[in-house]
C-alpha cells in the first residue's frame, strides 16, 4: 500500500514537472514571436530611416493658375528624415496616404466638401488648414508641420507656405499627362513613408479593372465627358483633366476639338446634339462645392431626349466630390473605373 501511494506522488510530482516545462516551452515560444514581430517591424523602420536622406521631386516643376495669367514653380525638397507631422491640402493625396496607412496626419482641408470616404479626417484629432483654395497660414504654422502638400488649388500660397517649412511638396496630378502625374505621387508617398510593397499591391488592383473598362469602351464608337454646373455644361476632350477617360479607359471620344482648359469649354445643350454621343458622362460639380444641384430636372430636357445617350439609357451621373474634388488617391481613381463599370454593365 505504502508503494502505491509512493508511486501515486512520484506520478504526480512528474505530471506537475512536464506541465511547467510545456508552460515554459510555451511561454518561450510567444515570447520569441513577440521579438520576432518586433524586430521586423523595427526592421522596417530601419530601412525607411535608412532611406534618408531623402531627395523628392514634385509631380511636375510648374504650372500655370486656372485663369492661365500667372505661373508657378516647383522645388525638389531634400529631406533628413521622414516627416512625422503631415499637413495635406490635395485630397488626392490624402486619399493615398490613407489607403497606405501612413501615419502623423495632422492637418487637411477640412473647410472645403470632404470626399465621403475620407470624412473620418473631418474629426476632432485632425486639425482644420482652410479650404482648398484658402489656406489658414496662422493655423498652419501652429502645427509645426514637417511637410506640407499640396496641388494646383493651394498654388499661390506656395511661397508662403514655404515661410511656415521649407518642405512643401507639390503633389497634384496635372491635366496635361493625368495619369502618370498621379502615380508619381504614389511614388512619392510610397518612397517617404516606406509603404513600397502596399502601393504595389494596391496597384495590381488596377489592373483587371482597367482591362475590363477598356473591353467595355470599346462597345462604343463615341462618348462625352461633361461638366453640369449650376444648369450650364462644359465639355472635355483628350489632353483635360477628365482626358484620362479617352486615353486611359479607352473611350472614344465625340469630338477632340474642345479647349482644354481645367473647367472645359462651355459646351451647350445644342451641342451635345449635334454631336450626339453614345455616351454622355456628366459630372455634378455644384453637388461637389456645395449648391443645391437641380441636374436631374436641367438634364432632363427636350434637347438631350433626342440623343443617342438618352435613348439607350447611357447619361451616366458620376460622383461629383469624387470626381471634381478626390481625384488623383489610390482609393478615388479606383472607385472611378468601378463607378463607370456599375453603370455601363
Amino acid at each position: 500500500m505504502k508503494n502505491w501511494k509512493l508511486l501515486s506522488v512520484i506520478f504526480i510530482t512528474l505530471i506537475l514537472v512536464l506541465a511547467a516545462c510545456g508552460g515554459d516551452d510555451s511561454e518561450k515560444e510567444e515570447n520569441n514571436s513577440s521579438n520576432n514581430n518586433k524586430q521586423t517591424s523595427q526592421e522596417g523602420a530601419e530601412e525607411t530611416s535608412s532611406a534618408y536622406p531623402m531627395t523628392i521631386s514634385p509631380t511636375t516643376t510648374e504650372s500655370t493658375g486656372r485663369d492661365g495669367s500667372e505661373s508657378y514653380t516647383f522645388d525638389e525638397i531634400t529631406f533628413e528624415s521622414m516627416p512625422e507631422k503631415i499637413v495635406v491640402f490635395d485630397y488626392g493625396f490624402l486619399d493615398t496616404l490613407d489607403a497606405l496607412g501612413v501615419e502623423g496626419i495632422v492637418g487637411v482641408a477640412k473647410d472645403s466638401t470632404l470626399p465621403e470616404h475620407l470624412e473620418k479626417y473631418a474629426g476632432d484629432e485632425y486639425e482644420s488648414i482652410g479650404t482648398l483654395k484658402e489656406p489658414l497660414l496662422e493655423d498652419i504654422a501652429a502645427l509645426e508641420p514637417d511637410v506640407i502638400f499640396i496641388s494646383g488649388r493651394q498654388a499661390p500660397y506656395y511661397e508662403q507656405l514655404k515661410e511656415i517649412t521649407p518642405n512643401v511638396v507639390f503633389v497634384g496630378a496635372v491635366q496635361e499627362d493625368y495619369w502618370n502625374t498621379f502615380l508619381a505621387s504614389v511614388d512619392i508617398a510610397a518612397e517617404m513613408f516606406g509603404k513600397e510593397k502596399e502601393a504595389e499591391e494596391y496597384l495590381a488592383k488596377f489592373d483587371s479593372s482597367l482591362e475590363e473598362i477598356k473591353a467595355l469602351a470599346g462597345n462604343y464608337e463615341t462618348s462625352l465627358v461633361t461638366m453640369y454646373n449650376e444648369g450650364n455644361l462644359s465639355g472635355f476632350s483628350t489632353g483635360s483633366r477628365f482626358g484620362y477617360v479617352y486615353d486611359v479607359y479607352g473611350f472614344k471620344p465625340v469630338t477632340e476639338d474642345i479647349e482644354s482648359s481645367s473647367h472645359g469649354s462651355n459646351f451647350g445643350f445644342e451641342a451635345i446634339l449635334e454631336f450626339d454621343p453614345e455616351v454622355l458622362f456628366v459630372i455634378d460639380r455644384t453637388a461637389a462645392t456645395g449648391g443645391k444641384s437641380n441636374i436631374d430636372k436641367d438634364m432632363e430636357n427636350d434637347i438631350i431626349k433626342q440623343t443617342a445617350a438618352y435613348k439607350n439609357d447611357r447619361v451616366i451621373y458620376l460622383d461629383g466630390p469624387l470626381w471634381y474634388l478626390s481625384g488623383g488617391g489610390l482609393q478615388s481613381e479606383l472607385a472611378k473605373i468601378e463607378e463607370i463599370l456599375n453603370e455601363l454593365k
